[in-house]
Order: structure tokens, then sequence, then C-alpha cells
């Protein structure tokens, strides 16, 4: 591939609702392009952007891939990007460096939920874009109705630049609105035609359509738009380009990624609406030395900086980083500045990536992607720059995880392995966690749904040969008492030669505080040795991990040693620890002892008109609605919901708002559990209690 200025590169990036056709889409342009020989599908599992063997396996895209194409003295680098919103965090890292979207939307079913998401993530970042109608030439395709709800959804600026001619099995040929000139496919290209006598009246409407949102984009052109005077052709695609770069307008055009019908006017469009790299906003950052704020332009006469958006682990090959060139050039064997961390990074081979094929390159310019293997401290969200003119740049705002699995080795021994995988993972996917819960013992993985989490156990087996079993992980309840009690711990052992004796009188009463322990020692004359206090302390703090209900720790309580007694020869430290754990049974069995769970904080945000069905929802997961407020045209529902019951909220709420849901979950405290859940929590805490036995 042959060197481009950065006015000549272009960063688009695909988005969609799940099934709209995004890789078959890419699959198309890159063979229309002839930067591949031969077009992939996705049911034969050969396409080149989904190639991990996961995504062959279940037909869907799962991670951000990337391949150039050229056109027409244009390279034009297509990030290709998952449509379920499990993996958003990947659609999040292309949004970081693409120049302009392409929203493709199926012409079977329309503006999906993932649609709206999607495009909401665009507007985000501010980005040109235009749509694609794929799959005209499905059974039920029906462009008009697809335009339409378009516009319903996402106002006037969408407008149609292209009408199909003919539809489902008869789909032909196209359209172009501005030049009223029709083109039919003849398997090789397309040759032109005259315009369908049915379609002369829409070409009409939507051509009047398309000049007033082109005049609005050019003073000159509104001015000659108003007095009256027709616009020729060129003007109304200038307007046009000029609307489409700047975001006012959203061209519409259409076609079939499966047969290659109209991919070819696809790759025009998007070489003349939607920007290069060059006509991008510049990036602003931060002097990590000076703490000022600072504008790097997309040019290679600007100092060295580059973003990392992705990182690719491999067991074989190690981390592979993907950055965009933001402003300077870069060539093999350069030492550059990480200004995240503070440290110098050689830069081995440089290369551009088609899929999973990489390809040397000897000089990356302002605006490009490429690769580099095997950065010793380089993560996502790093910035690269010339350690002589350090920078900042904003990295990727990725969302939190919402859902969190319990992970166990299906054999055993293969925790360290599952442990390296696991830590290799989290640096390719920043919207996955792993933590160990010290008080359940668990590792857990967390993510945003279950098929991001059952994925990513997929690829721990098949990269990292460790196969793993998910599971709802335990609540960490916790126990503590409501009333007082003094008892007696008495250990006494005789066996021939020294003894063990230790005796204690402990009171134990509640306190405030839900997670706390108090000691304190009342004795007089003596009774028990200042010497063996500590045991007594030490012994209740070991015993109190596991209480009398449920075995889950003890909390919120207070201990006093107010009496016991002593043997000269045959008391020592460990006896009294062993009467102090004892006292500790007797005395919180007989202090009323109950079950504490753990309350989560949640906000919880949804479209007005499932406010209902929400709050129903919440009650029957024993939850307490603190608040609601309106804004932006939605709810936010705060509520307190015990740990216990959302588990899988995640997946539950995303099926009963479409998708169009979201929430946040924090831990808030812990409150006693009612009674018949307590009891069930105790009866299957014994009955595993005695499995294990």
């Amino acid at each position: 591939m042959k060197n481009y200025s950065s006015d000549r590169i272009k960063n688009i990036g695909l988005f969609s609702h799940s099934g709209a056709g995004k890789t078959s889409l890419a699959e198309a342009m890159l063979f229309t392009a002839g930067a591949i020989d031969r077009l992939g599908k996705i049911d034969d599992g050969n396409t080149t952007l989904d190639y991990d063997p996961e995504e062959i396996k279940r037909k869907i895209s799962i991670s951000l891939a990337l391949a150039p194409l050229e056109w027409k003295g244009f390279k034009i680098n297509i990030l290709d990007t998952p449509g379920y919103f499990d993996f958003v965090g990947e659609v999040k890292s292309a949004l970081r460096v693409v120049d302009g979207a392409v929203l493709v939307v199926c012409a079977v079913s329309g503006v999906e939920v993932g649609t709206e998401q999607m495009f909401k993530l665009i507007d985000e970042r501010g980005l040109p874009r235009m749509f694609f109608v794929n799959k005209i030439d499905r059974e039920n395709a029906n462009f008009y109705k697809v335009v339409e709800k378009i516009q319903e959804t996402f106002g006037q600026k969408a407008v149609p630049i292209q009408l199909p001619i003919g539809q489902e099995a008869s789909f032909r040929g196209l359209v172009d609105v501005i030049r009223k000139k029709a083109y039919e496919f003849d398997g090789k290209g397309a040759k032109e035609i005259p315009v369908p006598e049915e379609l002369k009246d829409d070409v009409e409407n939507y051509r009047l359509m398309i000049v007033e949102a082109a005049a609005e984009s050019d003073d000159d052109l509104l001015a000659k738009y108003l007095d009256g005077e027709e616009l020729t052709d060129e003007e109304i695609e200038r307007g046009l380009k000029a609307g489409a770069k700047a975001g006012h307008i959203y061209p519409i055009l259409c076609g079939s990624s499966l047969t290659n019908k109209g991919i070819n006017f696809l790759l025009d469009a998007i070489c003349d609406y939607l920007p290069s790299a060059a006509e991008g906003m510049p990036e602003i950052g931060k002097n990590p030395k000076s703490g000022e704020e600072e504008k790097r332009g997309c040019s290679s006469d600007e100092p060295f900086s580059a973003i990392v958006f992705k990182t690719m682990a491999d067991p074989f090959v190690g981390r592979l980083s993907l950055f965009k060139v933001c402003s300077g050039t870069i060539k093999p064997d350069t030492v550059v500045y990480n200004a995240n961390r503070g440290v110098a990074e050689k830069i081995g081979h440089l290369y551009f990536m088609k899929g999973k094929k990489q390809e040397n390159v000897q000089i990356a310019v302002a605006g490009d992607i490429v690769a580099v293997a095997k950065l010793q401290s380089t993560c996502t969200n790093d910035t690269l720059c010339d350690k002589d003119h350090p920078i900042l740049l904003k990295g990727i705002d990725f969302p939190k995880p919402v859902i969190s699995f319990a992970v166990e080795p299906k054999s055993k021994g293969d925790e360290e392995r599952i442990s390296s995988g696991l830590a290799r993972l989290t640096e390719e996917d920043l919207t996955f966690k792993v933590e160990k819960n010290n008080e359940t013992g668990q590792l857990l993985v967390s993510g945003m749904g279950e098929i991001h989490l059952e994925v990513l156990a997929a690829k721990l087996s098949s990269k990292f040969g460790s196969e793993v079993v998910l599971s709802v992980p335990k609540v960490p309840y916790r126990e503590t008492i409501r009333g007082t009690a003094k008892v007696e711990g008495k250990y006494k052992k005789q066996t021939g030669g020294r003894g063990q004796y230790g005796h204690v009188w402990i009171e134990f009463s509640p306190i405030n505080s839900e997670d706390g322990f108090e000691f304190e020692e009342k004795i007089f004359g003596g009774a028990v040795p200042k010497q063996y206090i500590p045991a007594v302390e030490k012994g209740i703090r070991e015993a109190m991990k596991e209480g009398v209900l449920a075995g889950y720790p003890v909390v919120g309580f207070k201990a006093v040693l107010y009496d016991g007694s002593f043997h000269p020869v045959d008391s020592s430290e460990l006896a009294f620890k062993i009467a102090a754990s004892m006292a500790f049974k007797k005395g919180i069995t007989q202090a009323k002892p109950v079950l504490l769970e753990p309350i989560y904080e949640m906000e919880v945000v949804v479209p007005e008109h499932y406010m209902g069905d929400i709050i129903g929802d919440l009650n029957k997961r024993r939850g307490r609605i603190m608040g609601m407020e309106l804004k932006d045209g939605m709810q936010h529902i705060k509520a307190q919901v015990p740990l216990a019951e959302i588990f899988r909220y995640a997946t539950d709420l995303r099926s009963m708002t479409q998708g169009r849901g979201w929430f946040s979950a924090v831990f808030s405290h812990y409150e006693e559990v009612p009674g018949p859940i307590a009891e069930k929590v105790i009866a299957e805490s014994g009955k595993k209690h005695a499995e294990e036995e």
C-alpha cells in the first residue's frame, strides 16, 4: 500500500444494531476496492474482519477489527464494530479514533434499539455520519418505510441521496437523486439507464429535501435559494458535502452487502461526504510537565503524538497495541515517550492491520492507524509522544461493568494459568474486571453482560488453554447479634505431664457499627493475668470469622472480658485463646443472632414509558424506591436493593426495556435479612457444610 497524506486518509467506523450486516458490508467494501480477492461470508466463517473462533462460532462480531482499502486516491481505514451492547467497550474504542461514521440499518428490521444507542454514542463524539440501508434485496425489505423511521427518530437532517430501483428480489439498481441519473447493476458494476417512470415523483420530492438541506449549509447558496434561483447539481453537491462533513446533514444510501450491490456508490459517498483525518477537530491534551492545555492538529509537521485505543493479547505474539497517529509521523525502530507512565518505549516493527493479517509499514503519518507489538509498559488509553514535546491526550471513557460471575477452574491445579490468562484479557478489554472477594473467597469476573463473560471464558480456553465454570457469586452475608449474653468459656485438658487450663467469663452485646468489633477487659484482682488477655482477644477475632447461623463473619458486637481464672502451671496463651473461642460460640448463640445482607444503592435510567414496569420489578426484588427524577426525557429511579436480587439485573433490565435502560449500583450498607429468606440461606448453608464433611 502506498503512502497517503493526512488529507487523503479517512478513518470510518461501521456501527449498527447486531445483525444489520456491518461485517458483510466491510467485506464487500474491501472486495469492491480490490483489497481482498474473494468475498467471504459470515455463514462460511471466512470474512476478513470476523476471524476470532468465537466470532465464527457465534456468527456475531465480538471485537473491533480494522482493515484499510484504497479508493479513488483515498486510503480508507474501515473499523468494524460489534452490534451487541455487551461489547460496547469496542464501540467506544472505535469512536475515539474515527473521523466519520456509517450507521448500517437493515431494510427489513429498520431502526432498532442498537441503531438508537449507536447514534447517541456517535452524537456524544460529535461525528459526521451517514446511513446505509442494507439488505434491500431481502424479502420484506422496505426502503421508504425505513427512511421514514430514520427521519422520525433522528430528524430531518437525514436525507436520502439514492433511491433503489426495485426492492426484495427485484432490486436491480439505484437512482442518484441529485443528478437524476439511474444505474442498473450488470454483474461487473453498473450501467446508466433512464430514471424509471414510477420513481420520478420520489426523485423530485427527495431532491427538494436535499436542496433545502444543502442550501442551509452555505450562506451564498442559501441567499440564491431564497431568491428563488435554481441551484446547479454542482452547487447542491458542494452544499451537501459541507453540511455532511460538518454533521448538519446525514446522507442516506442503500444497497446489499451480501450480493455486493451499491457498494461502489457507498465508497464514493464516503470519499465525498465524510471528512478526512486532516479535516477533523484538533486534539486537545494536557502537557504533563506544565499542566497547560495544548492543541495538536492532524498534521505531519506537528510533534508526534498518538493514542492507543486497543490492545490485543496473543499468547504467542504477546501484546499488540493499535494506535492512531494524532500528529507528526512515526517510523520503525524509534523511541517514543509514554506520557501516562513516564517511561520510554521502543517502537519495533509497525504494521497495518487487515483483520488478523499484518503488513509492514515504513512510516505512519498523522491520521493513520497502525499496530506495534511487544511494548513493555503501554496499555489501552495511553498517549505515546515525543519526549521533548510531551502531551496527555484524552482517553476513552469506558463504561463500568454491570454483571459479575464467580469463576472456578474445571481442573484442579489450573489456578495459576487461569489467573495469568485473565490478567491478559483485562489488558485487552477495559470493560472486563477481575477481583478476589476476600469475604466469600471467590474469584469474580465482571463485564457488560452474560454473553460478554461467556465469550471471555471461551477465549480463556481457546487462547490460554484454561477451562473455567461460571456461576452466580455467593452473597457475602454477615451475622450479628441483637441481644446480650454473659457466658463462660473453660478449656481444661489434663494428660500426663503438663496440662492446659484457660477460663474466661465474657459479656457479648451489640454495637451500632455494622462491621465493627470492640474488645474490652474489666478484670479485677488478676483473675486473668495480663499476659493472657491479648490471647483472649485473638481467640475471639479468629472465631468471629465464622458465625453460628450459617458460617458467615460476625460483626457489630462488643466483647467484655470481666472474669475468669488461671492455673499457675497449666495456663497458657493457647488455652485462653481456645477458652475465648468457646465462649464466643456460646455467647453469640445466646445473644439473638441474625443474618445480615449487603444492600446496594441503585440508579436505574429508563425511558419514561417503562417506569411502571421497572418500579414493579424493583419492588419484587425487595427494593425500596428512594426517589425519581426526569432528566433529558429519561427517568432516573433511585432505589436500595439487596445484592442477592440483582446479580442478573443487567440481563433482565435489557430485556424489560428492549435494551434502552441502564443502571449503576454501589454498595450502601448491611441490613437484617427477612425471616423466611434467612431460614432458606441458613438451611442451604447447613446442607453445604454437611456435604463437605
